[in-house]
């Protein structure tokens, strides 16, 4: 039986950068494992993000797991609440509930300094009593600045804008709009109100940390359902990842999810633990599916180096191994790749094609050169249609 292991990271595709010379994150990172698979396997590139779909890791994650998201997308906070086993009735809207930071007016900060989960919790049901009066509204608390707003009896039609995607912009210009804004624009102004003097925010002003100055609500849909992978592909998988979207993806599709001690899901998360965990399962799984959120993270935060050193930590501690422990088995496939780029430069995310590499059996290679997002062009070879991917790198 053949072992196949999927390894994301999240971002990792980015533009040609001054700081490097004119060379991307890619090109520029120590990354002689992902190397290895590039050059003695095969790589290309693959469209993840379909035309006319918003650039993001919800669409973009789908795609990979072998899901049309033309198809099966129905918003991303379904998804995570999917992740929070959160119940939900088809007629119930789920929107994600970020805490952010305003700054002259500016979206600064879409995590609010990466608020922790503590402090956090502490807002949101503190956001909650507050709003009592209003029934139709549910809040769910979940790890430091991602949470949920489940909202009942509305028909909405509206427009929203994640807030990782306006760094620096004005916030009057990406404000809810459409049919059911008024009571976003509601939750948000109680919010602001509630925060804006909270002890929680003078002690994080003190210690130099961003303050929270708001909810911030989008991403909204209803409840979400995918076929099982097991009956989609014929065989069993899991999933090591920390954040919520991939984990609701993976219950969503019938996965297992293998919990890593210290995956944060982001810069400090624990790399090796979670190359040694993903090491574990292949020998109970037919499919592995490794997701590491820290590089999306350095691209949001505009932080080449940091996005450099956590490429350079998943190569390290997790591809390398892996890797290593896939040839003890008698038949092995391992792909590598970006969900999509998330470039420093714009700190927002991108619906460009990323470069993928993947090397086993029954692979030959195209073009024998290091992983980058110029070679992957270069090689000719391309998928067109994102949720293709899994099957081709099943079958081929």
């Amino acid at each position: 039986m053949t072992k196949y292991v999927i390894i994301i990271p999240d971002g990792a595709a980015d533009f040609p950068l001054d700081a490097f010379d004119g060379q991307t994150i890619l090109e520029a990172a120590n990354i002689p494992n992902i190397d290895e698979i590039s050059t003695s396997g095969r790589q290309g590139i693959v469209q993840t993000i379909p035309k006319g779909m918003a650039a993001g890791s919800d669409v973009a994650q789908m795609s990979l797991l072998g899901y049309d998201p033309k198809v099966f997308y129905s918003g991303r906070a379904p998804i995570e609440a999917a992740a929070m086993g959160i119940e939900v009735t088809k007629d119930d809207w789920i929107f994600r509930c970020n805490l952010v930071t305003f700054a002259d007016k500016l979206m600064a900060d879409h995590s609010a300094g990466h608020i922790s989960t503590d402090e956090a919790t502490k807002l949101i049901e503190e956001l909650a009593d507050s709003m009592a009066d209003e029934t139709r509204v549910k809040f769910y608390p979940g790890v430091s600045y991602r949470h949920l707003c489940v909202i009942s009896d509305m028909n909405f039609k509206v427009n929203t804008v994640p807030p990782h995607d306006i760094i620096g912009e004005k916030i009057s210009r990406n404000m809810p709009k459409g049919k059911g804004s008024d009571l976003l624009l509601d939750i948000m102004a109680r919010s602001q109100q509630l925060f804006k003097n909270h002890d929680i925010n003078r002690v994080r002003k003190d210690l130099g940390e961003n303050p929270v100055s708001s909810v911030w609500l989008w991403g909204q849909g209803k409840k979400a359902v995918m076929e099982k992978f097991s009956r989609r592909f014929g065989i069993k998988g899991a999933a090591i990842t920390a954040v919520d979207l991939v984990r609701g993806l993976a219950k969503l599709v019938d996965f297992d999810l293998i919990e890593v001690e210290g995956a944060t899901g982001y810069l400090d998360t624990n790399y090796k633990g979670k190359g040694q965990a993903a090491i574990e399962a292949i020998k109970d799984y037919d499919l592995v599916f490794v997701h590491i959120e820290a590089p999306d993270e350095a691209g949001h935060s505009g932080d080449a180096e940091a996005k450099k050193k956590a490429l350079e930590e998943i190569d390290k501690h997790i591809v390398g191994p892996v890797h290593q422990a896939l040839k003890e088995y008698e038949s092995y496939r391992i792909l590598v790749l970006p969900d999509h780029p998330t470039p420093v430069e714009t700190q927002a995310h991108s619906d460009e094609p990323v470069p993928f590499a993947m090397a086993g059996d029954g692979i030959k290679g195209i073009l024998q050169k290091p992983f980058s997002e110029e070679n992957g062009h270069k090689s000719g070879f391309r998928i067109e249609r994102g949720h293709e991917m899994m099957e081709y790198f099943l079958k081929v």
